[in-house]
C-alpha cells in the first residue's frame, strides 16, 4: 500500500506546482490595465477633483489617470517644458504615504515625496532623501527633485488623501522606475517610521502606464524563462541587458525555482522513489541538471545586478557563492560516482547525500535572505511560504510511507517453509 501512495504522490505534487504556477498572479508582478476596469478602480479616475484640489492641479483637459497598486490611483500631466504635475491618491487612515523617484529602481540612493496627516489634524507633505534602508538615513528636506514654485499639498477628501506636486526634470520623463509605499505609524517630527509595505515599478510617463503589460503569470513566467535563456547563452555579464527591474524579477525567481522547487524535487525524488529502478535514477539526473541550469541563471543575473547597483548585501551574496560551490560539487561528484561495488562507494554516497542537504539548506536560507534584504512584497513572503510548507509535508509524508515500506519488508515472510520433523 505504501509503494501505491508513494507513486502517486510525487505526479500530484508536481501537478499541484504546476496548477499554482499557471494560475497565481502575483501582485508583484502584476500590471494595471491602461483601458480596462482594475478591480473597480478606474471609476475613481473619474472624481471630480476641481471641487477640492486647488485649481493649479485640478484645471487639467488632458490629465493621466491610471491604477498602479492597491488602491492608489497615479494621475499626472507632462508639458512640453518637462514640467509633470503628480497627484498621488490612496484609501487612507492613518501614517503616511509615499511616491519615490528612483535612478535604478533601488530605495537606496532615491529621493520621495511623502505626505500625511497629524495627530492635530494638520497635513503635511515633505521631500525624503533615502540616504540608507533603516528609518534614520531617510533625511528629510534633502533629495534631487527639483520642485516648481506652485507649493505642494495634501488634501484629505473623504475615505481617500491625496498628494499633489510639480516637479521639473532636464529631459522628457519616459520610463522612470517608481517606489510607492505606505506606513500606518504617523511621523513623529518628521521621521518616517518604517513602511508597512512598498512596491517598485518601472513607469512610461510618456504613455501612461507601466513599461511592459503582462496581462497573466504565465506571461511573465515566459518572460523570465526568456530571461534565463538568453542569460545562459550570452554567457557573459556584460552582455545582460540594463533593464535592473528586469534583472531583479529574473534573479528573484530563478533563484526561488531553483533552489525551492526544482532541486528539491530531485532530491524527494533520489531519497524516496528508489524502489522504482531505473526509472528514479533518471529523474534524479534530469531535474538536478534542470535545476542546476536555473540556479546558475539565476547567479549570472545576481552578479550582473551587483555589478550595477554595488548593493551592500554582503551575507546573501556570500551565502548565494557558498551554496553554488557547493552545487558545482555535486555536479563534479555525479562524474566521479564509482561504481556499486567499489570500496569507496559508501563514503561517495555519504558525501553526495550531506553535501546535497547542505546546498539545499543554506539555497533555502539564501532565498529568505534575498525577499528581505530586496524588500520583496507580501507576496513574494506568502508564495515562498507556502512553497516551503509543501516541500515539508511532502517530505514528512514521503519519509513515514518509506518507515512503513521498510517495516512491511522486515515482517514479510518466507517464500517458502519446511515442516518441521516431529
Amino acid at each position: 500500500m505504501a509503494d501505491s501512495i508513494s507513486r502517486v504522490l510525487l505526479p500530484s505534487y508536481l501537478i499541484v506546482f504546476t496548477v499554482l504556477i499557471l494560475l497565481s498572479e502575483p501582485t508583484v508582478f502584476s500590471v494595471a490595465a491602461d483601458d480596462g476596469d482594475v478591480d473597480g478602480r478606474s471609476d475613481l479616475c473619474n472624481t471630480d477633483l476641481t471641487s477640492f484640489l486647488p485649481a493649479i492641479y485640478s484645471n487639467f483637459s488632458g490629465l493621466t489617470c491610471t491604477p498602479v497598486w492597491n488602491t492608489f490611483i497615479l494621475r499626472f500631466f507632462q508639458t512640453r517644458d518637462n514640467v509633470v504635475t503628480i497627484i498621488l491618491s490612496t484609501v487612507y487612515t492613518s501614517g503616511w504615504i509615499g511616491m519615490g523617484f528612483s535612478k535604478d529602481g533601488m530605495m537606496v540612493g532615491s529621493s520621495a515625496m511623502v505626505g500625511w496627516v497629524g495627530k492635530e489634524g494638520r497635513v503635511r507633505i515633505k521631500q525624503y532623501f533615502l540616504q540608507g534602508s533603516t528609518p534614520s538615513e531617510v533625511i528629510v528636506d534633502k533629495g534631487e527633485l527639483q520642485l516648481t514654485d506652485v507649493p505642494p499639498v495634501v488634501i484629505l477628501h473623504g475615505a481617500y488623501i491625496y498628494l499633489a506636486f510639480q516637479l521639473k526634470f532636464a529631459a522628457r520623463l519616459t520610463h522612470q522606475p517608481i517606489l510607492l509605499a505606505f506606513g500606518t505609524a504617523r511621523p513623529i517630527h518628521n521621521h518616517l517610521s518604517k513602511h508597512d509595505d512598498k512596491r517598485t515599478f518601472v513607469f512610461d510617463f510618456s504613455a501612461g502606464k507601466e513599461l511592459s503589460d503582462p496581462r497573466s503569470f504565465i506571461h511573465f513566467l515566459k518572460l523570465t524563462l526568456l530571461d534565463m535563456f538568453e542569460l545562459i547563452m550570452l554567457g557573459s555579464v556584460s552582455s545582460v541587458p540594463q533593464n535592473t527591474d528586469k534583472l531583479k524579477r529574473s534573479h528573484g525567481v530563478l533563484g526561488v525555482m531553483g533552489w525551492g522547487l526544482i532541486l528539491p524535487s530531485g532530491a524527494i525524488v533520489a531519497r524516496y522513489y528508489k524502489h522504482q529502478e531505473p526509472l528514479w535514477y533518471y529523474l534524479h539526473t534530469v531535474i538536478q541538471f534542470v535545476g542546476f541550469i536555473i540556479v546558475l541563471a539565476g547567479v549570472v543575473a545576481g552578479s550582473a545586478l551587483y555589478d550595477r547597483l554595488h548593493a551592500n548585501v554582503p551575507a546573501h551574496r556570500g551565502i548565494g557563492i557558498f551554496a553554488l560551490v557547493l552545487s558545482i560539487l555535486q555536479v563534479i561528484a555525479f562524474f566521479l560516482r564509482p561504481n556499486k561495488d567499489s570500496k569507496i562507494r559508501k563514503y561517495w554516497n555519504w558525501y553526495h547525500h550531506w553535501v546535497g542537504r547542505f546546498a539545499l539548506f543554506f539555497g533555502a536560507v539564501n532565498i529568505v535572505l534575498g525577499i528581505h534584504v530586496g524588500g520583496a512584497g507580501d507576496s513574494w513572503k506568502i508564495g515562498y511560504g507556502f512553497l516551503l510548507a509543501i516541500n515539508l509535508i511532502a517530505v514528512i509524508v514521503l519519509e513515514a510511507l518509506l518507515w512503513i515500506r521498510g517495516s512491511e519488508k522486515a515482517v514479510q515472510p518466507p517464500d517458502f517453509q519446511m515442516n518441521p520433523i516431529k
